[in-house]
C-alpha cells in the first residue's frame, strides 16, 4: 500500500492531470441517452471529485487550496457545458463535486495522519 501512496505522491501531477481529462471527456461527451449505472448521478459526482482531489491533497503542493478551487470551477464550467451537448447541467451536481473534493481532501489527510505515506 505504502509503494502505490508514494507513487502517487510522487507523480501527483500527471495523475491529475488524467483524472481531469478523464472527467471532462465523460462529462461533455454528448449522449442521446444516459447509459444505465449503479448508484445515484450525485454518488458518481462526490467520487469522481474525490478521486480527483487525493492525489493533490496527499501532496499537498504549496497553492493545493488554489489547486482545490479551480477543479470547483472546472466542474462548475463543465456544468454550464453541458447543456451544449446534449446532457443536463445541474447546480447539485456543483454541490456533490465540492463534497467529493472535501472527501477527497479528508481521506488523503486521514492517510498522511496515518503515515502510510511519509
Amino acid at each position: 500500500m505504502t509503494v502505490l501512496l508514494t507513487f502517487i505522491r510522487t507523480n501527483w501531477v500527471y495523475i491529475t492531470l488524467v483524472i481531469l481529462a478523464v472527467i471532462t471527456i465523460l462529462s461533455l461527451w454528448p449522449l442521446d441517452l444516459l447509459p444505465p449505472a449503479p448508484g445515484s448521478d450525485k454518488a458518481h459526482h462526490v467520487i469522481a471529485y474525490a478521486i480527483l482531489m487525493f492525489p493533490t491533497a496527499l501532496r499537498k503542493p504549496k497553492f493545493w487550496l488554489l489547486i482545490g478551487l479551480f477543479f470547483l470551477c472546472w466542474g462548475g464550467s463543465i456544468e454550464l457545458l453541458q447543456p451544449y451537448v446534449n446532457r443536463y447541467g445541474e447546480w447539485s451536481d456543483m454541490i456533490a463535486n465540492a463534497i467529493g473534493l472535501i472527501c477527497g481532501l479528508l481521506a488523503a489527510e486521514l492517510v498522511r495522519r496515518t503515515r502510510l505515506v511519509y
